[in-house]
């Protein structure tokens, strides 16, 4: 287990390295300059500017800079908004783990639920109706889901009982929190309800299924003991970089619902060019990204004891 661990923490270390070097040189190759535009400057200020973000210096110099900076955990300071990037990002990844933890967990339980519904209920109503909400979730993009839950679970129903159910926009409150999550957790609701019953309907044909059949256990056992267990490995194969990527925010469904998260952040700093906080941001969800996967790799070996973590 040690070996193995450590082994995973020296490949995450690699890609983090390989992820800065790349989003570093990148950022440079793209047009434009990140003192121009609405932060226009020019003659001595823009020099000034230049040696405080440490932009007069060679490429190279700037890169091992920033390396060094990014290990003693300075992620330098925003162009754009003059502040330390690690404190933007602290306060802004409060709000979008609050959400995407709503979201996951509505995804996960009621995906789980829906995908054993269809596998045990095959070809019935419910088998149905667990697959049309998986194809809506699939096909109507997230943005889209957003205005609709806007219009009809909000104005509408404003409009037509004289009472709001829900708020169109705005973050604090549990009423103001359930349709940004609802909307964005139905796309990964759909991806799990899909792999959990096909996964359902591979495990009830195994041998062993029949065998606890034969050997007169009920139903409930089977399905719980036997069935849930080893068909929900495939669901958590994929919930490594679902968790990474819904709890680093989603900049549509942030801005439609006016919710300050991360998303934010990460898309307006490319639009603006702010090098420090491209490269804080996806630093931060590279980080991320390969601590979720470390963990669910992790778990498999406590979920299914066929898998070694040994070598």
């Amino acid at each position: 287990m040690t070996r193995y661990i450590l082994k995973r923490v020296g490949y995450a270390v690699l890609t983090l390295f390989v992820l800065i070097t790349l989003t570093f040189f990148m950022m440079r190759m793209l047009p434009g300059d990140p003192f121009l535009g609405d932060k226009a400057v020019t003659g001595t200020v823009l020099e000034n500017m230049k040696a405080k973000y440490g932009l007069d210096q060679p490429v190279f110099i700037q890169y091992f800079m920033y390396v060094g900076n990014v290990v003693r955990g300075d992620l330098g300071t925003s162009i754009t908004y003059n502040k330390p990037v690690k404190d933007l990002i602290t306060e802004a990844f409060a709000v979008s783990a609050d959400l995407g933890t709503r979201a996951l967990l509505f995804a996960l339980i009621a995906g789980v639920l829906l995908g054993m519904v269809a596998a045990v209920k095959r070809g019935s109503a419910w088998d149905s109706f667990s697959m049309f909400i998986a194809m809506i979730g699939v096909s109507v993009p997230s943005f889209i889901m957003g205005a609709l839950l806007q219009y009809f679970l909000a104005l509408q129903f404003r409009k037509v009982f004289g009472v709001t159910l829900f708020p169109v926009q705005g973050w604090g409150s549990f009423a103001k929190t359930v349709l940004p999550s609802f909307a964005l957790g139905l796309g990964s609701l759909a991806t799990v309800s899909r792999l959990m019953r096909t996964s359902m309907l591979d495990v009830l044909s195994q041998d062993y299924i029949k065998t606890a059949k034969a050997k007169g256990l009920s139903q409930r056992q089977i399905l719980f003991r036997h069935t849930v267990r080893n068909a929900i490995m495939p669901v958590l194969t994929i919930m490594g970089p679902t968790v990474a990527s819904v709890l680093t925010g989603t900049f549509v469904i942030e801005s439609i619902f006016n919710i300050p998260g991360l998303g934010k952040y990460f898309v307006m700093s490319i639009k603006d060019l702010d090098y420090m906080m491209i490269s804080g941001t996806t630093i931060f969800y590279g980080g991320l990204l390969v601590l979720c996967t470390l963990i669910v790799d992790l778990l498999y070996g406590f979920i299914d004891p066929r898998v070694k973590l040994e070598g």
